[in-house]
This record gives structure tokens, C-alpha cells and sequence, in this order.
């Protein structure tokens, strides 16, 4: 969010289970609005296969969101 008000285009990823800690934050911050994309967890100790396709799926999100950030 810090990078985004300095207008740097960005895209956040967290695990599932961050949801509901993003969301306060994005109130608490004045960002009601920020997105950002979500993951399964945990991937700390998740094997290289499943973080590749972790990786995989979020991808188009990720372009997607990244080039939304950039034009606005």
C-alpha cells in the first residue's frame, strides 16, 4: 500500500488464511478498495511442484492486477 501511494504499480499475494488480516488493514490503512490476491497455505514447507502450481494459477491474476495498478 506504502508503494502504491508513491505510485508505484504493485501486486500483494498472501496465504488464505491472511485473508481476514488484510482486510482489517486495508480499512485501518484508508484503502478499502486495494486488492490483492490470495493463495492456499502454507507454502513454507510445500514442495517445489505445488508452489509452481500455486504460481501457475495466479499468474493471469497477477498480470491482470499488475496491469490495472499500471494504467490507473
Amino acid at each position: 500500500m506504502t508503494l502504491e501511494q508513491q505510485g508505484i504499480p504493485t501486486v500483494s499475494i498472501i496465504t488464505d488464511v491472511f485473508v481476514p488480516t488484510a482486510e482489517a488493514y486495508k480499512k485501518v490503512m484508508g484503502f478499502p478498495d486495494f486488492q490483492y490476491l490470495s493463495c492456499q497455505h502454507p507454502i513454507s514447507n510445500a514442495r517445489h511442484d505445488e508452489l509452481e502450481e500455486r504460481a501457475k494459477l495466479l499468474a493471469p491474476e497477477v498480470a491482470r492486477l499488475f496491469l490495472k495498478n499500471t494504467l490507473e
